[in-house]
């Protein structure tokens, strides 16, 4: 799931300016991904890499993928020609877009110590989750751009199976799942990602291995459940720990979850951070991704 980008398509990118990215609403201009593409498809090996990315996202087993871009960032830093290559990549999974009217493209996730640890901005453990879980329309992908790492070398990114973890639970379990009894998070100010869905079931209801997974192990601690479906969701977040993967991004490295497949989230950072300088803390860019219509590879 790790894609190292060849030689020769490295050398043609860090001479290929791309143009500035514009928007339609939310979404990024289908001009500009034009554009995009037809700049990035004249580079040697660049469909080959992208052909090799889909297939990590939606092949048969796949789920995620790691595009190693650590020595364009190097070469380029980590400005706008760097994040415009980015979000090129990106525009050949699905459409980037923004559901947050205060970040246009990417959204920034630095490190807050004073945060509640558990966000993805705080410092400690943040649990298996899906991003806008209590949306009835989450975006397909959810896709993170190392910047820096945590320079005290805690963090690692976490990624496990869905609906893998799903089939090693009970029927029983897997019923409770199925029911809209579950609740998680506010709803406000957001665009593109259809109406708040509350309560909302953890399985779709799609057929077995379909499907988003709507889980969020925070919902165990901030929402009011009855015993068997809290018992159920327990069980599954159990299942999701005990075959999860476990990598440390490192600068440069993009991370792209194909959120019907796979849940994600992180390792605690390493304790210390009061004594890292706000400008060396950890730090990641975030950008969703909404599958074409009549795309079948989320699916």
């Amino acid at each position: 799931m790790f894609i190292n980008i060849p030689s020769e398509l490295e050398a043609a990118l860090i001479d290929l300016p791309l143009p500035e990215w514009e928007l339609d609403g939310s979404f990024l201009a289908q001009s500009t991904m034009e554009k995009y593409r037809a700049e990035l498809t004249a580079t040697p090996r660049f469909e080959e890499t992208v052909a090799t990315l889909r297939h990590a996202l939606t092949g048969e087993g796949g789920g995620y993928a790691v595009l190693r871009l650590g020595n364009l960032a190097k070469d380029l830093g980590t400005g706008d020609r760097f994040r415009q290559l980015a979000t090129g990549f990106a525009a050949e999974v699905a459409v980037p877009f923004s559901p947050f009217p205060r970040w246009p493209l990417w959204k920034d996730i630095g490190v807050k110590v004073d945060k509640d640890p558990g966000k993805s901005s705080g410092i400690g453990y943040n649990a298996f989750h899906m991003d806008l879980v209590n949306a009835t329309l989450p975006p397909d992908y959810t896709t993170l751009l190392c910047i820096r790492p945590d320079p005290l070398g805690g963090g690692p990114s976490i990624l496990s199976d869905a609906h893998a973890a799903v089939a090693r639970m009970s029927e029983p379990s897997r019923a409770l799942l199925a029911e809209p009894a579950y609740h998680y998070g506010t709803f406000f100010d957001l665009f593109s990602v259809g109406e708040e869905y509350k309560p909302f079931p953890i399985l779709d209801g799609f057929d077995p291995g379909e499907g988003f997974v709507r889980f969020t192990a925070k919902m165990l601690e901030r929402s009011q459940l009855g015993q068997a479906h809290a018992n159920a969701a327990q069980e599954l977040g159990k299942e999701l720990v005990r075959e999860q993967v476990s990598f440390m991004l490192q600068p440069g490295d993009y991370l792209i979850v194909n959120q019907r497949r796979f849940l994600h989230g992180r390792e605690a950072l390493h304790s210390g951070q009061e004594t890292v300088p706000v400008s060396d803390r950890r730090l990641l860019l975030q950008l969703f991704l909404r599958a074409r219509a009549g795309d079948g590879s989320a699916a």
